[in-house]
């Protein structure tokens, strides 16, 4: 049985994608994926690529870049989500200019609210040096505080380094 909420924290390429897939797939509910990135760019096009490919047919697919509260809110109890991932969803909000902590309460609240659990990555942005500019700096202290406030809500956090979990809040399945 899946947690409500679950956080899976890691840094870029850890392998937390993978770990909150199998994680959600563990709980045989219908499995729900929310895609927050934009593509952009060849690259992110090829990062999409790879984890559509890991993903069988059976898993329903919806793209929510920036509102993620219409399609958490049509979830029913037979289904799990995984929301991936939050650092993307908070740089869509942070590049169109919109106001960054009430779309957190929305988030957070959506979250709450969602008849379904969910399973929400995020990366861990505050374990390197101190950027040098502005607008990085604003970003990494946006995430830590998202990522603070998701992981107060969670009833499992973990954080994941080299493909290997470690619990910091609730107990690994």
């Amino acid at each position: 049985m899946l947690p409500k909420l679950t956080f899976v924290l890691g840094g870029a390429a850890s392998g937390k994608s993978v770990w909150a897939e199998n994680h959600l797939l563990s709980s045989r509910l219908e499995p729900v994926y929310l895609a927050t990135s934009r593509v952009f760019d060849d690259e992110i096009k090829m990062r999409v690529a790879v984890h559509k490919s890991r993903r069988s047919d059976r898993w329903l697919n919806f793209e929510a870049d920036l509102d993620l509260s219409p399609p958490l809110s049509a979830m029913e109890s037979g289904q799990a989500v995984l929301v991936d991932c939050a650092t993307m969803w908070l740089s869509n909000h942070m590049l169109d200019g919109r106001d960054v902590p009430a779309a957190q309460n929305e988030l957070l609240a959506a979250l709450t609210t969602c008849k379904a659990p969910i399973v929400i990555v995020s990366n861990e942005v505050g374990h390197g040096i101190v950027p040098d500019n502005a607008l990085s700096r604003h970003f990494r202290e946006a995430q830590g505080r998202l990522n603070i406030a998701l992981a107060a809500q969670s009833d499992l956090a973990v954080m994941v380094t080299a493909g290997l979990p470690m619990a910091l809040k609730g107990h690994l399945p």
